[in-house]
């Protein structure tokens, strides 16, 4: 594939993960509204959210298969389209059955669509031979963080309904333009190896030996550690500085803020990263960094050493889950990738339930020390993992 059309590859992939993280955070903002809406008590909208968990684990599996059936390319345009009009469907119910019906065909395109343009991005990756990844990462978060704070700002005036449905309208002309180039774009063929590297590198095999299924499965491991931290701080993070720091709410709310933001600049920076120190010294010393923050961010007596430990964190754990979707994708193409994906994100969903009963049985500091725990777990995975990563 000639140099120009890797770089409009590029593009194309970039707005779609920048897309996903947009409209995403487009509806986290208005679940408080939607939860009024419908009327459903706590309980019940937590059980409807549970829809958005399980239509994504459940299709991502699927997608992989799909992807090596019809391309990776042609199943992310499809999963744009899908993403973008289920968006429009929450603020439609009134009950909190029809909520989570509507949210597991939301989590459906959601999940499949993460799949799909991981695969596509680790197709351009093997072609490029530059560790990208975090890049594409990077956009999702920074997607994200616009989805979010475009949402703040028009919550007073717009009601959910009108919200989502522009929502809809923008996903739909991003997918249109990003995908009528993604489809014309064939998948990349990987760049010729070195010989030393040529085992490690190159086109996953059809058929997966005992070793590689392992292999998948560790770095799924390793990207399960790196969610589990994101979805606690994310869920627990404010809690924590204003229950047990005293924070005025409004620097509460800030405490994920410089989480995210943290880890949306070590993403745009992965790839300078990973060229100078490679894939386990980034793994190694990212989990390392985040141990670190983490324990500084749940044991620190004050709400601004909270928030650097915070910040810490989040640029410590930003580029371990991109490497390991990575490293399982060039060993297994979109089933790796699917693998990867479906145990990170139950990472995500295990992180904040299991943060809870911890903080039941203990406290909420000692629980959100596990985020430290996992992050050194993952440190020490990707140091035994080394040689397969090849650097």
């Amino acid at each position: 594939m000639p140099g120009d059309d890797l770089i409009r590859l590029r593009i194309a992939l970039t707005a779609f993960f920048a897309l996903d993280g947009f409209i995403f955070a487009g509806w986290v903002v208005r679940i408080p509204a939607i939860k009024a809406q419908t009327g459903a008590s706590a309980s019940a909208l937590g059980l409807a959210l549970l829809g958005v968990s399980a239509g994504a684990v459940i299709t991502m599996t699927l997608t992989g298969r799909l992807c090596r059936r019809f391309g990776s390319h042609p199943v992310t345009v499809v999963c744009g389209v899908l993403l973008s009009l289920s968006v429009a469907l929450p603020p439609l119910t009134h009950a909190a059955p029809a909520l989570g019906a509507v949210l597991l065909v939301f989590g459906a395109a959601y999940g499949g669509i993460n799949v799909a343009f991981n695969s596509a991005a680790v197709d351009l990756v093997a072609a490029l031979r530059r560790p990208i990844m975090p890049s594409f990462h990077g956009a999702f978060s920074l997607g994200g963080m616009v989805g979010a704070g475009l949402g703040g700002l028009v919550a007073g005036s717009l009601s959910p309904t009108r919200h989502l449905f522009g929502l809809t309208v923008i996903g739909l002309l991003v997918t249109a333009v990003a995908g009528r180039a993604l489809l014309r774009l064939d998948p990349p063929a990987p760049a010729p190896a070195p010989a030393d590297r040529i085992p490690r590198e190159g086109l996953a095999p059809h058929r997966l030996d005992s070793r590689t299924r392992t292999l998948v499965i560790v770095f799924g491991l390793i990207a399960l550690c790196t969610a589990y931290g994101e979805g606690a701080l994310a869920d627990w993070g404010a809690l924590h500085l204003e229950q047990d720091l005293d924070a005025h709410p409004g620097v509460a709310a800030a405490g994920y803020s410089c989480f995210a933001l943290a880890m949306t600049i070590g993403r745009l920076s992965g790839t300078t990263l990973l060229e100078r120190l490679g894939r386990t010294r980034t793994v190694v010393a990212g989990g390392g960094t985040a141990a670190v923050g983490m324990l500084l961010g749940a044991l620190a007596p004050s709400v601004w050493a909270a928030l650097l430990g915070f910040a810490i964190t989040g640029l410590g754990l930003a580029n371990i889950f991109p490497v390991a979707v990575e490293r399982a994708g060039a060993l297994a193409g979109p089933s790796g990738v699917a693998t990867a994906s479906t145990l990170g994100y139950g990472g995500m969903l295990l992180g904040p339930p299991a943060i809870g009963f911890m903080a039941d049985w203990f406290s909420l500091p000692a629980a959100l020390t596990s985020v430290a725990v996992l992050a050194a777990v993952a440190a020490v995975i990707g140091f035994g993992t080394r040689r397969a990563t090849a650097n």
